[in-house]
């Protein structure tokens, strides 16, 4: 039996999403834009996932819009904003040193077009100062997007105050709440975000499925066109099961948050105690108060971690390394860089990421197993 502690990444889908999503496409499998009885009922269900997820957010159905991820729904504030700001020659954006992908690399290539990017940094905890991020906005700052939780390092942001101070300017504040979406309770009005992302696969809904929370009242142009669908925001036909997927996915959120919090920070937290009591020379990376509930990334000195994941994989256990693979490559985590980690502290690092399904006995078998396999890893790269 293996033991999955990789939720940050993905989680598995509840079997009440599956069912919801087969009984979609079983009975509700009409084109929702079409004006006859099975349009209308697909519409429907459509719109019923739509007041799902805004339920889970604080917000009005209407500014939800379906995506097919977190990335779109980044992508489609990045350049909706900057698209329509530009014509007015505000060309600026701030944003810090530990962005998803998502963001970054649509940052780089709005850079390569003109666009000017602020990168607040962050402290050795991962957290971001409010005050820095309103000393880097400028007459010409079009938007601030922050990634409101790492999905590295679980470090949360200040939104309330990041919003505070861009709201001053007159500046929208984007925030990309992927992996805080159901793992705590989010209010988008109450912390400030004018848009705020979010993917279902993270809250064991469906891949292929996410939303944007666009509160303003102008909206933003489709980045996807190509039909009325969405309110003319995002072109083609929906993701029909998908969003359905999704929204049951937002309802379980809502209903058993607090259940799932107390549970999953147990966990996170009676495995940072075995690890600090049984391995030597282990420090946490990131803010042990400012965090996510489920999210432990460690540094194991002198032990690599790409090694110590495909030990750990091999005693059925699934974690991240700290460092990320590209092109077969393994570079430090540019996350843990931006905190002041040197390359072989972020190459030693790993995260643990627990869900609801865990239990108490898989992480203390994960407890029994660490600490012969790391002495073994540093034994091997001494």
């Amino acid at each position: 039996m293996r033991i999955y502690l990789d939720h940050n990444a993905t989680t598995p889908v509840r079997p009440e999403v599956v069912e919801a999503m087969a009984a979609a496409l079983r009975e509700r499998w009409g084109n929702p834009s079409s004006t006859h009885a099975e349009g209308a009922r697909a519409r429907a269900a459509l719109e019923r996932a739509r007041e799902q997820v805004a339920a889970l957010l604080g917000v009005l159905p209407r500014e939800v819009l379906f995506t097919s991820g977190a990335t779109e729904a980044n992508n489609t504030v990045l350049h909706g904003v900057l698209g329509r700001a530009g014509r007015a020659g505000r060309l600026h954006v701030v944003t810090t040193t530990v962005e998803h992908p998502s963001v970054e690399e649509p940052l780089r290539a709005l850079e390569a077009a003109g666009v000017a990017v602020t990168r607040v940094p962050v402290d050795a905890e991962g957290r971001l100062d409010p005050e820095a991020v309103a000393a880097a906005l400028r007459e010409d700052t079009a938007l601030v997007s922050v990634i409101l939780a790492n999905n590295e390092t679980g470090v949360l942001q200040d939104a309330a105050k990041l919003a505070e101070a861009a709201h001053a300017r007159g500046v929208p504040l984007h925030l990309d709440a992927t992996q805080a979406v159901g793992k705590l309770p989010l209010d988008a009005v109450a912390l400030g975000a004018d848009f705020l992302a979010g993917s279902a696969h993270k809250l064991n809904g469906p891949k292929g499925a996410g939303f944007l929370v666009d509160r303003t009242r102008e909206g933003l142009p489709a980045l996807v066109q190509g039909g009325p669908q969405e309110r003319r925001r995002r072109g083609g036909t929906e993701n029909h099961a998908g969003c359905i997927g999704l929204g049951v996915a937002c309802a379980l959120a809502q209903s058993e948050l607090e259940a799932r919090t107390r549970h999953v920070t147990a966990l996170r937290d009676a495995l940072w105690a075995g690890l600090e009591a049984r391995v030597p020379r282990v420090r946490r990376n990131g803010s042990a108060r400012h965090v996510l509930p489920n999210t432990l990334n460690v540094e194991l000195e002198g032990a690599a971690g790409e090694v110590l994941l495909e030990a750990l994989d091999g005693e059925g256990v699934a974690v991240s390394a700290g460092a990320a693979c590209h092109s077969g490559s393994i570079e430090p985590s540019g996350v843990l860089l931006a905190m002041g980690r040197t390359p072989a502290q972020a190459r030693g690092s790993l995260r643990f990421s627990v869900g609801p399904s865990n239990t108490a006995a898989e992480i203390e078998r994960v407890l029994e197993l660490l600490p012969a396999l790391v002495a073994r890893v540093r034994e091997a790269v001494a």
